[in-house]
């Protein structure tokens, strides 16, 4: 099953955008999963069940594999260390380019509020073959990492408690831009979740971050964001009410502090639309979205 943007090719029906929508609740915690399938039953779509319906709105990873784990041109490893402010030690994925002599730009990859799944990998993975060395952390390590499947990887990361969880990737960054690979210039990209904690990495280490690119996230706490002295450059979803109702306020307090930022507003694309495992995915957005985070990276992170 091939799905883009809100279309299957091949079973030829349109998802309507209710349903995407009560996706984005129902994978932030909002609703739960019976309420969730109640709604999609309620959904007149012709030629498609509420189980058919749902399963393509699901993650499917094995279409999340843009690099190959095993291309020849990244070196992909573990890399493990202490974290005692945060929930102990931090565990992630480490790749880098495999022809690399000397050092290059870093770049930290943070996950969605559900681990370190394969698409995030595979993010790491296009980030080295791009040219920088890359770490994605899985703030599940101490749980016995990413379960396999999202569900109970949302519910293993929300028992964690979150001032922990910040300081694991506060540590991550530390620790990413200090590796002997590294050449000192540390940027990071985030999605969703992720896009939050870029954000408050922004705003909590600015003397660490160097350049960030958070994906459809919100805003660090209020008080901190007048620390932030990074460049940024954010994208958006224009059908993602609730991450776009934080936006305005954020960027006023962007403009007051005078922070070197830009924003990118994608046209009729929803929350997750760079996650190409779901049917959120539009691959025209989400290629112009990373064509425009590399050479942001580039810029910043090389000079």
């Amino acid at each position: 099953m091939t799905l883009k943007n809100d279309y299957n090719a091949e079973e030829n029906i349109i998802i309507p955008q209710e349903a995407f929508d009560w996706y984005d609740e129902y994978a932030h915690g909002m609703i739960d999963r019976r309420t969730f399938m109640k709604r999609l039953a309620s959904l007149a779509v012709v030629g498609m069940s509420t189980n058919i319906l749902a399963s393509a709105l699901l993650p499917n990873y094995a279409l999340a594999d843009q690099v190959s784990f095993n291309d020849e041109s990244i070196t992909a490893t573990y890399e493990t260390f202490d974290s005692p402010k945060g929930l102990g030690s931090v565990k992630g994925y480490f790749v880098k380019p495999a022809n690399l002599t000397g050092t290059a730009p870093a770049v930290l990859v943070v996950h969605e509020n559900r681990g370190l799944n394969p698409y995030v990998k595979d993010v790491a993975r296009r980030v080295a073959k791009a040219g920088f060395i890359a770490f994605a952390p899985d703030i599940l390590h101490t749980l016995g990492g990413y379960p396999g499947n999202d569900d109970e990887g949302r519910k293993m990361q929300s028992t964690l408690n979150r001032e922990k969880i910040e300081q694991d990737f506060i540590a991550s960054a530390k620790f990413l831009k200090n590796h002997s690979l590294s050449n000192g210039k540390l940027g990071g990209v985030g999605f969703c979740f992720g896009g939050y904690i870029i954000n408050m990495l922004a705003a909590r280490i600015p003397e660490i971050m160097d350049a960030g690119v958070p994906f459809y996230g919100t805003p660090a706490a209020k008080e901190l964001r007048k620390n932030i002295n990074s460049p940024l450059l954010i994208q958006l979803g224009e059908l993602d009410k609730r991450v776009n109702a934080t936006w305005p306020e954020y960027e006023q307090d962007l403009k007051a502090n005078n922070v070197n930022y830009v924003m990118h507003m994608y046209k009729n694309v929803n929350h997750g639309f760079h996650n190409d495992s779901t049917s959120r995915y539009d691959q025209k957005n989400a290629d112009l979205a990373w064509e425009r985070t590399i050479a942001f990276f580039n810029k910043h992170l090389r000079s």
